[in-house]
């Protein structure tokens, strides 16, 4: 029997730590393949890093300071919309190792899978936005971008209960709600190729909220708190914006996020 000389938490920070998306690409799919296969030991012995490294572009500014996209009917909305979803999804790769690596000792090795799953996912989600970018004359770091994803990460960098509830819970819930409009506009300007992709990671989302809700539960559960209760609370702590209706009730009830949940939060 060889026993596995790599750690679960060596190969998140490996993640992290490499700036060129289709290297991060390559580092994600790795990762998720080697746990998979048996090839990384469960020990978290790495110290992820405050923030991944990031390439050179696109530049990075504060949200208030993004142009804007113009209308997704227009070849130059639709890149612009495309763009913005891809540096959401490349950021989200980071997000899920960086999870795996900072808390997953805490959990059992079921929470890893699943978190490399979702890694893996997110890999390639980035993958087929980029691809579709470049069919449409534009490329990932053509345009600025905002990076308030990480900000999350860092505010809830202490507690694993606040990451699950911010993170999956607020920021990707919140892609269900949106989403299906955002289908609706490039349907309406013939993208078909644009619709198929959105659709398909779509119904990823609602999986990785699921992941984020079921383990959410359990964590709160073993501290000996009401899920719901303990949820509200840390949005209410942890999250600068606020919860907007209208919100994705089928999609959110698929993901186990119930109306118990967040309906006490809406403004």
């Amino acid at each position: 029997m060889i026993v596995p000389q790599t750690s679960v938490g060596q190969a998140c920070a490996d993640v992290l730590l490499t700036p060129d998306p289709t290297q991060k690409l390559m580092a994600a799919r790795k990762a998720a393949r080697d746990w998979r296969l048996g090839r990384l030991a469960h020990r978290f012995d790495a110290t992820m890093p405050d923030a991944p490294a990031r390439p050179a572009r696109p530049e990075l500014l504060a949200p208030r300071h993004m142009p804007r996209r113009g209308g997704n009917g227009s070849v130059r909305g639709r890149i612009a919309m495309i763009h913005a979803l891809a540096h959401i999804e490349f950021v989200a790769i980071d997000l899920a190792f960086d999870l795996i690596g900072r808390f997953g000792g805490e959990f059992p090795p079921e929470f890893t899978g699943h978190w490399m799953q979702v890694g893996a996912d997110e890999a390639m989600h980035f993958a087929l936005l980029d691809r579709r970018l470049r069919q449409m004359g534009s490329h990932y770091g053509a345009l600025p971008a905002h990076d308030g994803l990480w900000q999350a990460a860092q505010e809830t960098a202490h507690d694993a209960l606040a990451r699950l509830a911010i993170v999956p819970m607020v920021l990707e819930a919140r892609a269900l709600d949106i989403t299906p409009a955002t289908i609706a506009r490039f349907d309406e300007a013939g993208d078909v190729q644009s619709v198929r992709i959105l659709t398909r990671i779509m119904a990823d989302e609602i999986r990785h909220v699921g992941a984020g809700t079921i383990w959410f539960n359990d964590a709160a559960n073993k501290r000996g708190l009401n899920p719901a209760e303990s949820y509200q609370n840390l949005v209410r702590t942890h999250y600068r914006g606020k919860l907007k209706p209208p919100f994705n009730v089928s999609a959110r009830r698929q993901a186990g996020l119930t109306l118990d949940y967040y309906d006490a939060l809406a403004t």
